[in-house]
Order: C-alpha cells, then sequence, then structure tokens
C-alpha cells in the first residue's frame, strides 16, 4: 500500500508546516492497529495523549490535605544565642582600626611634605634642603615657599633683640 500522503505529511510536521486538522489525520492513522513498519517508529509519538493518562489533574482530595496542613498548629522553635560583647562591638573596633589608619597616613603624608631647615633638625641622607631642578613640580613649586619660610624664620631672632627677649638654647 503506498503511504505517500502519510510521508509528505510527516515532512511537513517535522518542518512545522502542518495545520491542527493535517496533526489530527496524523493521530488517527498511527492509532490504528495496521501500521507499516517504516513508521511504526513514530506511533508512540502520536498516540501519547491516548495511551498515558492525565497527571496534570489535582486529585479529589487535594483541598483536604491542604485544608489539613493549613489548620495543623505548627510549633515554631526559636533558639535565641548569645551575643558576646566583642561581637556587638566589632563594627566600633572596625571603624576605629579605619580611623587609625587614616590618621597614620595623614602624618606621613604631612611628614614627608614638610620643609626641614639643614641648621633646626636633622634629615636623613635621602633629603635635600634645596630643591633639585627638573626632579618634580612639587619640589619645584615648594622651593618658593621654603625660601619665604626660611626668609620669616631669620626675622624672628631679630625681632627678639629688638625687644630684649633671650632665647634658652
Amino acid at each position: 500500500m503506498d503511504y505517500k500522503y502519510i510521508n509528505q505529511l510527516l515532512e511537513r510536521y517535522w518542518n512545522g508546516e502542518t495545520s491542527l486538522e493535517e496533526e489530527q489525520i496524523l493521530r488517527s492513522f498511527f492509532s490504528q492497529i495496521c501500521v507499516p513498519e517504516e513508521l511504526a517508529k513514530y506511533r508512540p509519538l502520536f498516540n501519547y495523549e491516548q495511551t498515558e493518562t492525565k497527571t496534570d489533574r489535582l486529585g479529589d482530595d487535594f483541598d483536604e490535605r491542604i485544608m489539613s496542613m493549613i489548620d495543623e498548629p505548627q510549633e515554631i522553635k526559636v533558639k535565641a544565642q548569645p551575643i558576646h560583647i566583642s561581637q556587638r562591638f566589632a563594627p566600633l573596633f572596625k571603624a576605629a582600626a579605619m580611623v587609625a589608619i587614616v590618621l597614620t597616613l595623614t602624618q606621613a603624608a604631612q611628614f614627608s611634605f614638610q620643609s626641614h631647615d639643614a641648621g633646626n633638625t636633622a634629615m636623613p641622607g635621602n633629603y635635600s634642603s634645596r630643591p633639585v631642578q627638573g626632579v618634580s613640580v612639587a619640589l619645584n613649586d615648594s622651593a618658593h615657599l621654603d625660601s619665604m619660610k626660611k626668609a620669616a624664620m631669620e626675622a624672628v631672632p631679630q625681632q627678639m633683640e629688638q625687644h630684649d627677649i633671650s632665647m634658652l638654647k
């Protein structure tokens, strides 16, 4: 027997081009008892709805089971956990550590940018009291401020001599 029409419908089915009526024709064909051997492999695909029981339906006792679960009193046990003082103050300790770090870094930055006179304080070997030309913009800009500060420091002893104030050394 020639099943050319069924083969054409199957080809269109795999391409997604069949209508609902054509799919119904395929379902009815594969629900027959006599199906050729070359087409028998497609039988479970089209007979699935008829052979499988419907499991997506809720049982008749579903409402009763849900209501019994809702009506049952549930005992909720909450165990209090003790909080130690170190746990309570942990955020405060973190904030204090951050403040200490910021203050330390601020002091280090201020110390590194302070100008030191060679005569008043001892400077480490890698520092120089005069700016080096062309090395850094910051050093070149600070040269003017350093000379103003040095001039102000030289003026203080002269004013003290004018007022007869003796310095303790």
